[in-house]
């Protein structure tokens, strides 16, 4: 009983900080000054390993996908299969677990060295609001750059799929295209993705920035946070994933 309401104060503690958060977002010229800044740091530096991840895994997933649909002779569906997944369920959540590992882990190990050198204390020496200054405008640009990674995501996995499909594989240019257009809704299944990607950019910096903001002011703390952000925000987006999609597709 000791560890579920220990659970649970942790749950509030992290609730009340996002409630926070959201307060300490008001729209001055220093936050988006920081704002600006921030989405290049975390959004900017993270197209490249979003546009290669997202090639790749359209590679494969339209090789995969062409062995399995050989067997029941049905691979003119290569393309909406591929499209589906993507858009549906691989890329909000590839981004976001790709997110997570380049910037999410960035926002921890910054706000836990910020602790560690008490450059947080400073600022609250200085009657500056740490959460203004250091924690909002991280978290808003993760909210506005994985929805817009997610889209370079999709947009390269495609192109991966369709050069394997045709120019490997040999499937008709136009069967492709087709199929792709007429049984994958690009305005509904991409809101999906959207939506998903909202909310999956906002999870991972609240609980990045939440555990490098209260990791332990040392070295070694900051470490453990950094650590700890990675592990717990890749599974709560899963955990969302399936709640999500649980929800949208009964």
């Amino acid at each position: 009983m000791a560890g579920f309401f220990g659970s649970l104060r942790a749950l509030g503690r992290a609730g009340l900080f996002a409630v926070s958060v959201l307060r300490a977002s008001v729209p001055t010229r220093d936050f988006l000054a920081e704002l600006i800044k921030e989405i290049y740091k975390i959004g900017a530096r993270s197209l490249p390993i979003i546009a290669v991840g997202g090639g790749f895994v359209g590679l494969v997933l339209t090789l995969q996908g062409y062995r399995v649909l050989s067997i029941f002779g049905a691979t003119d569906a290569l393309s909406m299969s591929l499209g589906v997944a993507l858009y549906r369920e691989l890329a909000p959540v590839l981004t976001a677990l790709l997110f997570i590992g380049r910037a999410g882990s960035s926002i921890a190990a910054e706000l836990g060295l910020m602790r560690a050198t008490d450059q947080i204390k400073a600022l609250e020496l200085m009657g500056i609001d740490p959460l203004a200054k250091a924690v909002a405008p991280r978290f808003w640009a993760a909210v506005l750059t994985v929805p817009l990674l997610t889209a370079v995501f999709c947009s390269l996995a495609i192109a991966g799929g369709y050069f394997e499909a045709v120019h490997v594989i040999g499937q008709d240019n136009g069967v492709f295209w087709s199929t792709l257009r007429s049984n994958v809704d690009v305005h509904d299944d991409f809101r999906v993705a959207f939506l998903k990607a909202i909310v999956f950019g906002a999870v991972s910096a609240l609980v990045a920035a939440y555990v490098g903001f209260h990791s332990e002011p040392t070295i070694e703390g900051t470490s453990i946070a950094t650590t700890r952000a990675v592990v717990n925000a890749s599974l709560l987006v899963l955990m969302l994933n399936f709640v999500m999609s649980a929800l949208w597709f009964q």
